[in-house]
């Protein structure tokens, strides 16, 4: 998508015709394949009682077929075209679809305003339904109408719709119901001046109606070069997509400019066929269809728009402070209206000294704050087993000391080693019939590194803890989205829990909430221990500690975090497919680059264990969404729990496009 920015000569369709036609080559060059130009755009948007002077009128139409037959070179590119245009004695301000040399179609201009600065009514007439339903330039007839729908023949999803300047204005936009018609690229050839905070009017303007609508929506609007007689016009121009703004053009600028953006038509048919209102077409606008060609030309790696790496967390620091401040007061309402209701003596909560319970317990602590429950209410047990690593446990055994909660040890190994010679197991091959928990725990020490695989011993433990929370009363729970997402927790171990807080806030956004906590919540050193949780690397610590004190390291068994993030918001949010996603992933920027065959293999393994766990996600406890995306089965993901990853899988093993 581009928007054509030309520098106007007032009167002068010839000049301005070959400045948009400069701008017309820029544009194909650089691969778009829309292109919109400002309202009036040939003669200018400030020729006043000139518009009704014939030499303007007639020079304008031979210079919009000039631009159309100079489209016949650019075989590719649409462009729209802004005009007075005489229909049945009438003026029309207009804009005119131009394509391989032709005119597809004229949208004329619906509300005319004729208040304040604005005297349109002293020329131009008002598509009010009299129009007739085509008009004739030169040996063609062509279609004419505020109802023209503009459909591309090779993807008919992609439809395109039409209006002027004031016509976003009104209280219901002709975009709006031609967004309700299918059209998903809405253009906007404007003339608005400029006055003290009015950019910032139009700017939320266009990106409001772009997420009103669920379409990208082109905005371009004369600038400096029209008549400053009475008003300055700043040439604003900006693409939004859904209520995210993808690119602006510096207002005032004195040169001819165009600025390009990529619109993802597949993201916003995804979001439209999930919002089932959007179906309802009781104001959709009764539309005539043209057709018009559609090739793409850009070679596909260099994408005109940002792909974020982290879809989660902001980049802005300011977005980021509002939406962690956001999350936290919605876990801790949540938190609260389950506590008032439930009414449990104690508050029970596993901590780790990890990301996810240490989140968890911050929740807690804030909601006996804010509902004036007494914070020794909140029982946090901590239960080294064996993984447990030194740094962890004394982080948390600091933070339930400082956070002022009623702390617990209860060292599990002992319980668990019952366990083994109950179920007659030998862990890693080991005898424990006649050991001690520090007899074993130097066994754990001695092994290999190639013999740590055993599901028993890790399940023993994690249901261990879970049971022992449970026995005491309400247990809070802690795993995350992104655990849930992969399987990455035990059935019927930190799989469940009373009430999980945590449920739909995957993994980069807990440690983010954690840091911020510690930012914005505490000081000296409670604000010390979280930050060194947030530094420390991930691991459920169900394994042995091996040399050097290596602890068991969760993303080198499943993959990296900041990449399952990325595959789960683009898999859930949009429906996208694994060649897009994957193409996306090598667009997108993570802390470290990614070979695209490792890419491929993590979203492999993503999409397996994605579909192999959803029998845990058919069952899990109470928790609230935070955002846009939840894997509760009462709410937003329903999902077999026999399903199978095969055509996914199927696709990601060809080769990905280039």
């Amino acid at each position: 998508m581009g928007l054509a920015m030309p520098e106007v000569r007032v009167g002068n369709p010839c000049a301005n015709a070959d400045a948009i036609i400069e701008l017309a080559d820029e544009a194909d060059e650089e691969g778009c394949d829309v292109l919109l130009s400002p309202e009036l755009g040939l003669t200018g948007y400030t020729c006043a009682d000139l518009f009704q002077q014939r030499p303007l009128l007639e020079a304008s139409l031979e210079s919009l077929t000039r631009i159309a037959r100079r489209f016949r070179d650019l075989p590719r590119l649409l462009g729209a075209i802004g005009l007075p245009l005489v229909v049945d004695g009438k003026l029309y301000n207009t804009v005119a679809l131009i394509q391989h040399g032709a005119i597809l179609g004229i949208v004329p201009k619906t509300y005319i305003p004729n208040y304040g600065e604005y005297y349109e009514r002293r020329w131009f007439h008002p598509a009010d339904g009299s129009e007739p339903a085509e008009v004739r330039i030169g040996e063609a007839n062509v279609p004419f109408g505020n109802d023209l729908l503009f459909e591309a023949e090779s993807d008919p999803e992609v439809r395109i719709g039409v209006e002027i300047c004031e016509d976003l204005w009104v209280p219901i936009p002709p975009s709006s119901r031609l967004s309700l018609a299918g059209a998903v690229l809405l253009l906007n050839a404007s003339a608005s001046c400029e006055n003290t905070g009015k950019a910032e009017y139009r700017r939320d303007l266009v990106v409001g109606q772009s997420a009103r609508c669920v379409a990208a929506y082109a905005y371009a609007s004369a600038g400096v070069s029209e008549s400053t007689t009475d008003l300055v016009f700043g040439g604003h121009g900006f693409v939004s997509e859904n209520g995210h703004l993808l690119t602006e053009r510096e207002r005032f600028s004195r040169k001819s400019e165009l600025k390009c953006a990529d619109i993802d038509v597949e993201r916003l048919v995804s979001d439209r066929m999930r919002m089932t209102t959007f179906t309802d077409r009781t104001l959709a606008k009764i539309c005539r269809t043209v057709r018009f060609h559609l090739e793409p030309s850009r070679p596909a790696g260099a994408l005109r728009r940002f792909v974020p790496a982290h879809p989660f967390v902001p980049n802005a620091p300011e977005t980021r402070s509002r939406r962690c401040r956001e999350i936290f007061a919605t876990q801790t309402s949540g938190l609260a209206k389950r506590w008032e209701i439930a009414r449990p003596n104690q508050l029970h909560v596993g901590i780790s000294g990890g990301l996810d319970s240490t989140l968890a317990l911050l929740v807690a602590v804030r909601t006996a704050d804010l509902i004036g429950r007494d914070r020794k209410e909140i029982v946090a047990t901590t239960m080294p087993g064996f993984g447990t690593s030194q740094r962890t446990r004394r982080n948390a055994e600091r933070l339930m000391e400082l956070l002022g909660v009623t702390s617990q040890l209860v060292d599990i190994r002992e319980l668990c080693l019952q366990q083994f010679r109950m179920l007659e197991h030998r862990p890693f091959g080991i005898d424990t019939s006649s050991m001690s928990v520090e007899e074993f725990q130097k066994a754990l020490a001695g092994l290999e590194a190639d013999n740590r695989s055993d599901l028993i011993f890790e399940n023993v433990q994690a249901r261990t803890r879970t049971l022992l929370l449970m026995d005491q009363g309400f247990v809070l729970g802690t795993g995350d989205l992104s655990e849930l997402a992969l399987g990455w927790c035990t059935y019927n171990g930190d799989h469940m829990s009373m009430y999980n807080p945590n449920a739909s806030i995957p993994k980069t956004l807990v440690r983010l909430l954690v840091t911020w906590v510690a930012e914005n919540e505490f000081e000296g050193e409670t604000r010390e221990v979280l930050q060194s949780v947030a530094e420390t690397e991930i691991s459920p610590e169900l394994l042995p500690i091996g040399e050097n004190d290596a602890i068991q390291s969760t993303e080198s068994t499943i993959g990296p975090y900041e990449l399952h993030d990325f595959f789960l918001y683009n898999v859930l949010r949009f429906g996208f497919r694994p060649a897009k996603i994957l193409f996306l992933a090598q667009e997108a920027t993570f802390s470290r680059e990614y070979p695209q065959e490792e890419l491929r293999r993590w979203l492999s393994v993503f999409y397996r264990r994605f579909f192999q766990s959803q029998f845990k996600r058919s069952c899990l406890p109470d928790g609230p969404k935070v955002g846009s995306i939840s894997l509760s089965p009462r709410g937003d993901w329903r999902m077999p729990s026999d399903a199978e990853a095969a055509a996914w899988l199927a696709e990601l093993s060809e080769e990905s496009p280039t």
